[in-house]
């Protein structure tokens, strides 16, 4: 993703007949088919693992998951290797077409959930076909469970660092994530910390239209990267920029390890960056900038 014109990178690839796309972000590298070894009582999706220049991870077929009907013989077969939460896996596809430069106003989520199911998160609109983006976490959790980890919150460490905080229910934190799963996620971990005022939107524009209402207060922001009309790195700059907004926590959410990211992230102005193994930490983190927060604004008055 290009922060400067707000352009995303995606890897278009098919299955079947069907487009599909995956962010440049998340994708190392594209091979032939590497082989695998099954893994039993596993998800009819999860072709096994496999080996990389020595790195073991999963292979999932993207064919099977969606049951649509291969157009080459799995050997035949190209594979896109993803990095998810400091780990890699790779899926198998019919074949990869090119990288396409996309506006994010061209993705379309009208048609997602009831029509095209909880796996598909965006429609990409283009002249000659439609092209459809998933929610790769959602599949990962679903062929992959082993890859996924269990999120728990250490309690007794949280009512430590809240103490100061008194009622957490009070504060109100907007979380602005794309993926239903991710959202899910992250309210839950909250919750389970005490924190019950979230308000939950699926993109930065949203995110940044509820901060500017002006009846509306928010004491912390959660955000995650790659967002459709509004992405997480511009929507973090212009609440810097905004003299109501400036000084309010910010935590970016994502998934995605790669050091260009990580300078994008770094370059934002955001307060922590928080990845899917961290989680667990996320309310511990929440807890430590809001007490920071208060310091400071009495610190001002």
């Amino acid at each position: 993703m290009d922060v400067q014109n707000n352009e995303w990178q995606v890897v278009v690839f098919f299955l079947g007949e069907q487009e599909f796309a995956i962010s440049v972000d998340k994708t190392r590298e594209i091979l032939r088919w590497p082989g695998s070894r099954p893994i039993p009582d596993s998800h009819p999706a999860m072709i096994g693992i496999t080996s990389v220049r020595g790195e073991v991870m999963p292979l999932v077929d993207l064919r099977s998951y969606f049951r649509i009907a291969p157009k080459v013989p799995l050997e035949s077969s190209k594979v896109i290797i993803a990095e998810f939460n400091e780990s890699k896996l790779g899926f198998a596809v019919d074949a990869v077409e090119r990288i396409y430069g996309i506006d994010p106003s061209e993705l379309d989520s009208t048609l997602t959930n009831a029509v095209l199911g909880n796996s598909i998160l965006y429609v990409i609109k283009r002249k000659d076909a439609n092209v459809l983006i998933p929610d790769y976490e959602a599949i990962i959790q679903a062929a992959a469970p082993a890859f996924d980890m269990t999120l728990s919150v250490d309690v007794n460490k949280v009512a430590e660092l809240a103490a100061p905080l008194g009622d957490l229910t009070r504060f109100r934190i907007l979380v602005a994530e794309d993926s239903p799963l991710i959202r899910t996620q992250i309210c839950d971990v909250l919750n389970r910390g005490g924190f019950t005022g979230i308000t939950q939107v699926a993109d930065g524009k949203e995110a940044w239209d509820r901060l500017a209402i002006k009846s509306e207060r928010y004491d912390l922001l959660i955000t995650d990267v790659e967002m459709p009309r509004l992405d997480g790195i511009t929507l973090v700059k212009q609440a810097r920029e905004h003299p109501d907004l400036e000084r309010m926590p910010i935590i970016i959410y994502s998934s995605i390890m790669a050091q260009d990211v990580r300078v994008k992230i770094s370059g934002a102005g955001a307060d922590a960056h928080v990845t899917k193994p961290e989680l667990p930490r996320m309310v511990e983190k929440v807890c430590r900038l809001l007490v920071d927060s208060k310091q400071k604004q009495v610190a001002v008055k």
